[in-house]
């Protein structure tokens, strides 16, 4: 799938269930229990997925006990998951609803952001920021956040790159750039079915995602101004410490009480 387009609000659009064919799909079993493992979690926690996609994560969560409301601006995801729940008779919650609209208040012990889950997919700096005021109303005192992003000290030293990822079914390959002005990485993808003709990937930055990245610094800022402390940081869903020799960022914080 190549990127959907450089305009401000490119996140609203060219979303589909073809996603779950994506190679980093098939790591959500591990992730949650990591998730599970890393926050001690009893499986007695309300849960909010934002930007949850289409359930992959949240419905995993309420196999294990807990309670989970799922929020996506995709339709389509928040239909397909409503009805993966019905057929499985699992009794996660899911509201179809852009993420800055959400208006809870203490209502939850964990509220999760994977997947990038829309962090810097945003109009602007001030729409992005939105994204942690959600975040922290809707946490009562001691909750936990858990969000899985893109590290920007990362793209600063490495941007431009190329990668690639072997999954099951394809193979999933990926061009990156670097805007230091803007701090927003622009992001291209393709998949290559397995079994299939190969099709001569188009894969072009003209047209490319821009998301917003952090730093661990940046974002332990924007906690903190929102009464929230960071309590670890990691690269990958093994525990291995947060460094800027990986793309990925994941973020532990909790709301002081």
């Amino acid at each position: 799938m190549a990127g959907r387009g450089r305009r401000p609000d490119w996140y609203k659009y060219g979303w589909s269930l073809d996603i779950k064919h994506q190679s980093w799909t098939e790591d959500t079993e591990n992730q949650v229990e990591f998730l599970v493992r890393a926050l001690g979690l009893t499986g007695r926690e309300r849960v909010l997925d934002l930007a949850c996609g289409y359930g992959r994560h949240a419905l995993a969560l309420t196999r294990r006990g807990f309670a989970v409301t799922g929020v996506d601006i995709t339709q389509a995801y928040i239909e397909d998951a409503i009805k993966t729940a019905q057929e499985q008779n699992l009794p996660a919650a899911f509201i179809h609803s852009d993420i800055r609209d959400v208006r809870f208040d203490g209502e939850f012990d964990v509220v999760l952001n994977l997947a990038d889950g829309a962090i810097g997919y945003l109009e602007d700096d001030d729409e992005n920021l939105k994204i942690f005021d959600v975040v922290a109303k809707a946490l009562r005192p001691g909750g936990k956040h858990f969000m899985d992003v893109c590290n920007a000290e990362h793209a600063e030293r490495h941007f431009p790159s190329k990668g690639w990822e072997v999954g099951k079914t394809a193979l999933a390959l990926s061009q990156l750039d670097w805007d230091p002005a803007t701090r927003r990485m622009r992001y291209a993808g393709w998949g290559i079915p397995y079994g299939e003709p190969a099709v001569k990937p188009q894969i072009s930055l003209e047209d490319a995602d821009p998301i917003r990245l952090y730093s661990l610094a940046e974002l332990e800022g924007i906690l903190a101004q929102r009464e929230m402390r960071v309590v670890a940081a990691f690269s990958n869903y093994y525990g291995k410490a947060a460094t800027d020799q990986e793309l990925q960022l994941m973020v532990y914080s909790q709301k002081i009480a």
